[in-house]
């Protein structure tokens, strides 16, 4: 079992956290937590973290799970069904993903409404398929989507669809309910203690993970020997520890975390941790940032300034401050722990998101215009293959430096791209181009991904962002069964619904809608290489 551990780079920071560390502990915040008090974030917080505390205890509750997930493994693999497709969002689809990545099994995941891409999983083996369907209350637009879309594509291959779709839901919910009526193969029931962003070790985490072939008992494990350390009241607990450090570094003005891989065998980790940061303490005007980067080397990490603490998911290199390793599921619950101790210095609740709903609604409002409505979001500029939204220059670098410069010092730039995350996968090149040619911290996000992991933070967290969206033509739309709307219409209603509200609380917007996709990525990259730090 590999022991998880904290280690703090910087001296001064090592002793700052250490004074703090005394007074958790003298709080007794880490048993407290593990024995799911409730009062720990105060008293404006206590009614949600009073059902949003089970995931203290899953490395022992989930384990009734193991036997049922290996079972169904078996009878589908009996069948010859030996591809899983996963539709979840947010913690649905971040924590399985990490999971099969880190140990090497293939699982192919949904978090999108790109159509490309959707059809991309559909031109897959659908006779040897399973769909995993992951949602508390089933009623996820993504989710649904994707349900619709891939039931009718087994019955037109003469696939029984009810015995390839495979439900993770909230017991009592909405889709519990509908899974029964429509007789789908399994119903996994996940803890309905446990929010979105902590249920790595719930159903939601688990149930796709087993099936797609991952060692899910030996992740259990390791969380068990996590929890035994983490529930301590002591001064070298990891996640008092880690916990304290983030919240002395936000209290000097470091709002950014920002994260990059060392020699961990754990893949992807950052991109799940990104969501339980952002949104469990991005509200109320506060605060913690993720940043994902390539590496030690990559720009925003390597050149990282005071607004930001520098951490490695491994052994400390580079510019790193602090850094984290061991196994995966003592990695999860580590920087779960943490996160509730950082809310709890901050002074807010880890467990609510409050501005999570406000571009989903925003979305709804666009879906429900009649066909033709939006005719007068016409581009105030047309550069090659891109047309600007919501600026207006001389051409797109001119465009891109008044962005640019519409960020205050020490704030960030948020690239977020409603496009194919594979065939389009250019696109992340803009986070490492921009952060090198501005100096900010740049994050960068697929959407609607990410508006369930860094959304809230966007809307309730420092407002110091500024926003660069990026959507894209679409040539072969999916329609979405029994529905109004195509897929890429819903795409497009996410990205301006999102944008709409980012407007309303005041930040810069700019959309970037690229006419011919490779084309476009091509020429606006080009475009960022002559934006000059300033």
């Amino acid at each position: 079992m590999i022991e998880i551990s904290v280690d703090i780079v910087d001296d001064k920071l090592a002793e700052e956290t250490a004074t703090l560390v005394e007074t958790l502990v003298a709080d007794k915040v880490a048993s407290k937590i593990a024995a799911q008090d409730p009062t720990l974030w105060g008293p404006d917080a206590e009614a949600e973290s009073a059902i949003r505390l089970g995931w203290t205890q899953l490395h022992e509750t989930s384990r009734p799970l193991l036997a049922e997930i290996d079972a169904l493994r078996a009878e589908l693999h009996a069948e010859g069904v030996d591809r899983v497709v996963l539709a979840g969002m947010g913690g649905s689809s971040l924590a399985p993903e990490v999971i099969t990545a880190t140990a090497g099994v293939p699982l192919t995941v949904l978090d999108t409404t790109d159509p490309a891409q959707v059809a991309d999983a559909l031109a897959g083996d659908l006779t040897r398929t399973v769909l995993v369907v992951s949602s508390k209350s089933g009623g996820t637009v993504e989710t649904d989507s994707h349900r619709r879309i891939f039931e009718k594509a087994f019955t037109a291959q003469g696939i029984d669809a009810a015995s390839r779709i495979v439900v993770v839901t909230d017991p009592g919910s909405p889709f519990e309910k509908l899974a029964g009526e429509l007789a789908y193969r399994k119903v996994f029931l996940a803890d309905p203690n446990v929010g979105g962003r902590y249920s790595a070790l719930t159903a939601f985490g688990l149930v796709p993970s087993g099936l797609a072939g991952a060692d899910i008992a030996t992740l259990l494990d390791e969380a068990s020997a996590a929890a035994a350390v983490l529930s301590k009241d002591e001064d070298t607990n990891a996640g008092l520890v880690l916990g304290a450090a983030l919240g002395v570094r936000h209290s000097e003005g470091a709002e950014k975390v920002v994260f990059a891989n060392t020699d961990t065998s754990v893949k992807g980790f950052p991109d799940w941790v990104e969501q339980l940061i952002a949104e469990s303490t991005g509200k109320h005007g506060t605060g913690l940032l993720p940043v994902a980067t390539e590496g030690i080397d990559a720009p925003g990490f390597a050149d990282a300034g005071d607004d930001a603490t520098t951490t490695a998911i491994g052994t400390p290199a580079g510019a790193a401050r602090l850094s984290t390793s061991g196994s995966l599921g003592g990695l999860f619950l580590l920087w779960e722990y943490a996160t509730a101790v950082a809310g709890r210095l901050l002074g807010i609740n880890p467990f609510d998101q409050p501005d999570v709903e406000a571009a989903k609604k925003a979305a709804r409002a666009l879906l429900d215009q009649p066909p033709g409505s939006e005719s007068g979001d016409e581009p105030s500029l047309v550069d090659g293959p891109v047309e600007v939204h919501g600026a207006s220059g001389e051409s797109l670098v001119d465009v891109l430096r008044s962005f640019v410069a519409s960020a205050p010092e020490f704030g960030y730039i948020s690239v977020q791209a409603y496009l194919d995350r594979l065939d389009d996968a250019s696109a992340e090149l803009l986070r490492p181009e921009l952060a090198k040619r501005t100096g900010l911290q740049t994050t960068f996000g697929w959407g609607p991904r990410f508006l369930h992991s860094t959304g809230q933070y966007h809307k309730g967290g420092h407002q110091n962002g500024v926003f660069l969206q990026i959507t894209g033509a679409v040539e072969d739309d999916l329609e979405v069964p029994d529905r109004p709307y195509t897929l890429g219409v819903l795409q497009r209603a996410q990205a301006l619904g999102d944008g709409q509200v980012l407007k309303e609380h005041g930040r810069p917007v700019l959309r970037l809608h690229l006419t011919d996709r490779a084309a476009g990525l091509a020429h606006l990259v080009k475009a960022v290489q002559e934006v000059e730090r300033p």
